[in-house]
């Protein structure tokens, strides 16, 4: 575990990996690299990307939580949100079942029949096993792939063309296809495996970080987190959220949580910034009375 925390402090440019935020987006932005990672990982061919849209935000109403996705792209019958997860984050079930939804409404929203709906494809990308805390050693499986399917009759699909992959990339030595096993080796340890293609990203990553756009953009995103930070610390609520909470102030930062919320900061960055978990954070947004935190 204490391998997952290191993850997540602020890196410097220099540090910033494949599967870091920003550098990701990045490096996807490139359609070909988009469409071979997409071809090796979910093992189905991909066309013409119309677009490949670097966190897209789907809020279908001003009343709905929108959805930022990592990578959205389309091709002629395809939908594919693809998602980097670098560190363990709660609720990952709730978390692929509401960008679905969101997929959906997006697409509906541009005039779309139900039969007209293109297949549907969520792909987390993981470092860790996301499913550890259901068996505590983990199931050393490299990928988990969830259909609708019946559970008084097996052989019964819901057909209703939407599929989610959860890789795990910490298990790419259990991966029996030679590409994503390679792939996951990369993802995994950052070192590029004995493959054109790994080679190809550490590649883009390392020009991707010589670019005077990305290294502006990537300071203005830490600065935009640091400023969160800063101004929960204005508050006395940072830096006080223990003893706050010990004290009886639990309400200043369910108050302080949902200010942020509405103010569209996102559920990662306000537990980041209160020292909460993002569970405790959705409790307190979706609910109107007081949540312990």
């Amino acid at each position: 575990m204490e391998e997952l925390k290191k993850e997540r402090h602020d890196k410097t440019i220099d540090e910033l990996t494949f599967t870091d935020d920003g550098m990701f987006q990045a490096v996807l932005h490139e359609p070909d690299v988009c469409a071979e990672l997409v071809e090796r990982l979910l093992h189905i061919k991909v066309g013409k990307i119309e677009y490949p849209e670097l966190e897209k935000t789907i809020a279908p109403f001003y009343s709905t939580k929108g959805v930022r996705l990592d990578v959205y792209l389309k091709d002629e019958d395809k939908i594919i949100d693809i998602e980097i997860q670098s560190y363990m984050q709660d609720e990952l079930g709730k978390r692929m079942r509401y960008y679905q939804s969101m997929i959906d409404m997006d697409s509906l929203m541009k005039g779309q029949d139900y039969p007209s709906l293109k297949d549907s494809y969520i792909l987390f990308i993981c470092k860790y096993d996301p499913f550890i805390k259901e068996k505590k050693e983990g199931y050393g499986r490299s990928c988990y792939t969830f259909k609708t399917i019946c559970l008084e009759e097996s052989k019964v699909n819901l057909n209703d063309k939407s599929i989610k992959v959860v890789y795990n990339a910490s298990a790419y030595k259990a991966e029996k296809d030679e590409k994503a096993r390679a792939l996951l080796h990369y993802i995994h340890t950052n070192e590029p495996a004995e493959d054109d293609f790994s080679k190809r990203l550490e590649d883009y990553v390392k020009k991707i970080k010589n670019s005077e756009k990305f290294r502006r953009d990537y300071a203005a995103m830490n600065l935009h987190d640091r400023d969160i930070m800063r101004l929960a610390k204005q508050e006395g609520l940072a830096e006080g959220i223990t003893q706050g909470v010990l004290q009886g102030t639990q309400q200043k930062a369910i108050e302080a949580a949902r200010s942020f919320y509405a103010n569209g900061v996102s559920v990662d960055i306000i537990a980041k910034s209160l020292g909460m978990t993002e569970t405790q954070v959705r409790e307190i947004v979706n609910s109107s009375v007081s949540v312990e935190v």
